[in-house]
């Protein structure tokens, strides 16, 4: 068996680097250490960003390997992040020549700006971490595309109605897509929780069990870092009486697009903002509750009769047998879209050439866009988990589908 190629000096050290913040270890996991963030405090990467960075030490590896690659910059790491060599990596990234697989590389395979943008953010990180401090050093910009169109609130009102009665009817099966009824009712029950919540797919499928409320009369949602204090740059902006513009400069990292004392007024007034809590209550409305009560006890049943034993916490499972085990595995973010868009174009199918229906997006986030969901106030509310009486749980929508 031939040998592993043995890596550029450069990328032991970028992957030496990456290892003290993103560690492969178990063990060694807990204590890793924190990186500069967005806004200047420090902060541990989570285990999605730890993946990230190493696909970019990768792709790094496999930029150093090319013959095209000036070999003095194969040297060291921080060869790697002057201008010369970052345009270099990035011409590459970008049009696809560092992809994982051969066959996926070329120019029709280049990176989508989702893509690029993880990239980027990778790339300020490890230059943090392979730089001296205090170096500056300029990365590619990536346009921020248009979101897709929303959904109107009328279209989820009427959505939700056909999804109560796709759940009620026998199993379902057209060109080679089937819904079972476990899929079905767990699709509704979703749905019913995105319409008064409108958490994202990583928040809704990090729901567990003890997230709601005793009767089902509230859900509790961790929010995601899109929602994290260094991102509000509207509320800061305000307060520190300044453009978004500048406090979005300020935020993401680039002071030298503003004056040291418009950085100082931002930073005064982000330090000055009540940290948004960790986790939002919403109520869940009456045909909501009988959503997910149908689910939990769908799930109960499959538990119970499948060949996994202990207790499973996640409140959304697989159906069915896959990669990461047999039936009862709590599902992860790519599972749960995927069944939200099988879901939606089953849907879709059905109610075609309905007079009045509009096709629904497959896609989650255009779906949760479209909804104006009210966050309890938490005064009084008890911790997830903790009895939650029913006489303390309130909250008025703008949606009221129902089934």
């Amino acid at each position: 068996m031939a040998g592993r190629t043995r890596r550029a000096p450069a990328a032991e050290e970028l992957a030496a680097a990456v290892a003290r913040v993103a560690p492969r270890s178990a063990t060694a996991w807990p204590e890793r250490e924190a990186v500069a963030g967005t806004g200047g405090p420090t902060v541990k990467v989570s285990q999605a960003r730890a993946r990230q960075l190493w696909m970019v030490v990768g792709m790094w590896e496999r930029a150093l390997a090319r013959e095209d690659w000036p070999g003095r910059r194969r040297r060291t790491a921080a060869q790697l992040f002057t201008p010369a060599g970052l345009r270099t990596f990035w011409d590459l990234a970008q049009a696809g020549e560092l992809r994982a697989l051969q066959q996926e590389r070329g120019r029709e395979a280049a990176l989508p700006p989702a893509t690029l943008r993880i990239v980027r953010d990778c790339l300020r990180i490890m230059a943090a971490l392979v730089l001296p401090q205090g170096t500056p050093i300029r990365l590619p910009s990536v346009p921020q595309p248009e979101p897709k169109s929303t959904v109107r609130p009328d279209s989820l009102a009427t959505a939700y109605r056909r999804l109560a009665d796709l759940a009620a009817t026998g199993p379902l099966e057209r060109d080679g897509l089937s819904l079972s009824h476990q899929d079905r009712t767990r699709l509704l029950a979703m749905v019913a929780i995105v319409l008064d919540a409108a958490p994202r797919s990583g928040e809704l499928a990090a729901l567990q069990v003890t997230d709601l409320a005793p009767g089902e009369e509230a859900v509790a949602v961790r929010r995601r870092q899109q929602k994290a204090p260094p991102n509000r740059a509207d509320e800061i902006a305000a307060l520190a009486e300044v453009h978004p513009s500048s406090a979005r400069a300020v935020l993401w990292g680039r002071h030298h697009q503003v004056s040291e004392a418009t950085r100082q007024r931002i930073l005064a007034a982000q330090a000055d903002l009540e940290p948004l809590p960790d986790v939002e209550w919403y109520a869940l409305r009456e045909g909501s509750r009988a959503a997910v009560r149908r689910w939990l006890e769908a799930r109960a049943h499959l538990l119970a009769t499948g060949p996994l034993t202990g207790g499973r916490p996640g409140l959304w499972v697989t159906l069915v047998p896959t990669k990461a085990g047999p039936p009862g595995i709590t599902l992860r973010p790519q599972g749960l879209t995927q069944a939200f868009a099988r879901g939606m174009t089953a849907l879709n199918w059905v109610m075609a050439g309905q007079r009045g229906w509009e096709p629904m997006p497959v896609r989650m986030e255009q779906v949760r866009r479209a909804v104006s969901a009210e966050r309890m106030e938490p005064v009084g509310m008890d911790p997830v988990g903790m009895d939650l009486p029913a006489h303390e749980v309130s909250g008025g929508r703008r949606l009221a589908p129902g089934p």
